[in-house]
């Protein structure tokens, strides 16, 4: 991906962040409460951010990529949570997809609305056959937007999560290109 692939929906910008968003992102990635499911510590500082920006940034180089979006309302700039499709497999037509947003701007769809985006353009664009979430058994509120996307649960992935001190089981989702209905598509 040369140019980042930016999209839009009808109340959000998905973009590219970029090194002004490491406020904001700070703001989400370093309260604790609300990283308990993201599946990494809280970031420390707004140093730490700085280094996540630089981080989803070189998604796009790497051998492994993706691709992960800034979420910003389209009539208020400025960064509300990210969403990604990231360790692309490209021989398998695989990646996996993650997404957080502001616990201010949770409950109102924008996530949802996010992911149809990202989803449609991961199965036309990059041509994935298969898109695989991972999630905290309790994180009910994440299981339950992947199963209203269409996302399957697989299984689960004991111990496969390490963050807070200690290990966490993982429940596996996918979606697959044949069960995206031109109805979710953007």
């Amino acid at each position: 991906m040369v140019d980042f692939p930016a999209l839009e929906t009808s109340r959000l910008t998905l973009r590219e962040i970029v090194e002004l968003d490491a406020e904001n992102i700070f703001r989400i990635h370093g309260d604790a409460e609300y990283m308990r499911w993201f599946g990494s510590d809280p970031i420390p500082d707004l140093d730490g951010a700085a280094k996540l920006v630089a981080t989803f940034a070189s998604w796009r180089k790497g051998p492994v990529s993706g691709a992960r979006w800034a979420v910003e309302l389209r009539d208020q700039p400025g960064l509300i949570g990210t969403c990604g499709l990231f360790r692309w497999n490209r021989n398998w037509r695989s990646c996996v997809v993650g997404y957080e947003i502001a616990p201010a701007h949770q409950g109102r769809g924008y996530v949802k609305e996010a992911l149809k985006a990202i989803i449609t353009w991961g199965f036309r664009e990059m041509q994935l056959n298969r898109i695989e979430a991972q999630v905290h058994p309790d994180n009910t509120a994440s299981l339950a937007l992947l199963e209203a996307l269409g996302f399957l649960q697989e299984g689960r992935q004991r111990e496969a999560g390490y963050w807070a001190g200690r290990h966490h089981d993982l429940l596996q989702y996918a979606l697959l290109k044949a069960q995206w209905s031109t109805a979710n598509a953007v």
